[in-house]
């Protein structure tokens, strides 16, 4: 097992419900530490940039919509397997779908509203960790 970093972002949806702590509860009981947070208000090219693998997509201007309605918590976590450990730890993205106990099962509002965002591989995760964090802001 290998120590790696993942990169998350609390959405508009539960920030706006004041849910940012009881997320960062059940990523810490899942055993990832939280090595970098801020909150940000995301401008509309950063959410862009952000989600441009889908910009061909229908549904992309809604999602750059709903990323820019409110903030966001943007977060770098670490641990043993920390990609698929948070993958598993966020739930199904339809959370119609999600495991009990997992984050959307237990706080998302929709497939669209679904609370939290994390990468999906350790090359998605370098590049989003460095789209929000210098490497000086990640004490881990």
């Amino acid at each position: 097992m290998a120590v790696q970093r993942t990169f998350s972002i609390i959405k508009p949806d539960a920030t706006k419900r004041n849910l940012t702590g009881k997320v960062n509860a059940m990523i810490e009981d899942a055993g990832l530490r939280i090595v970098a947070q801020r909150r940000i208000q995301l401008s509309d090219a950063q959410a862009k940039r952000f989600y441009e693998v889908h910009a061909e997509r229908p549904f992309y201007g809604d999602l750059v919509n709903f990323m820019t309605s409110g903030p966001v918590v943007v977060q770098v976590l670490e641990g043993e397997n920390a990609i698929a450990t948070y993958r598993n730890v966020m739930g199904a993205t339809n959370p119609a779908e999600a495991d009990a106990g997992t984050i959307r099962a237990a706080f998302a509002e929709s497939i669209d509203a679904n609370t939290v965002h994390g990468s999906d591989a350790p090359e998605t995760a370098a590049e989003e960790i460095a789209q929000f964090f210098s490497d000086d802001q990640i004490v881990g």
